[in-house]
């Protein structure tokens, strides 16, 4: 079971760092993701990282901006957001795919947190 928080409000130029945490499960064998899901929209992976954190993944709409991270010890995965903008507002996913699996689409993650919400006001 995976665990998203951290979500929250925002003013726009700030930061929120996420956290997805899992129980009865370790993540290190599992790449990861962080999706969003804003109203009326298509839910889209916004960054990735794969199990070892040697690769990772962000959308153009976020590079240079979000910062991915993995601490397997820990079993969680982060998700630092900076200079927020009030078109990230939306609904926050992490979840995870078996590390065999090669694709980094929406189907190929099996599980999938609860969600947390980010609003970034203007």
């Amino acid at each position: 079971q995976l665990q998203a928080c951290g979500g929250g409000l925002v003013q726009a130029g700030g930061s929120l760092r996420l956290s997805c945490a899992a129980s009865g499960r370790t993540l290190s064998s599992y790449d990861m993701g962080w999706f969003r899901q804003a109203p009326g929209k298509e839910r889209e992976l916004v960054a990735a990282i794969s199990w070892s954190g040697g690769y990772t993944y962000y959308a153009d709409s976020v590079k240079g901006r979000f910062t991915i991270s993995r601490d397997n010890a820990k079993n969680t995965v982060y998700l630092q957001m900076s200079s927020l903008k009030p078109e990230d507002t939306a609904v926050y996913y992490c979840a995870a795919k078996w590390r065999s699996i090669r694709g980094w689409s929406l189907g190929d993650f099996g599980s999938w947190g609860q969600g947390t919400q980010v609003t970034v006001s203007s």
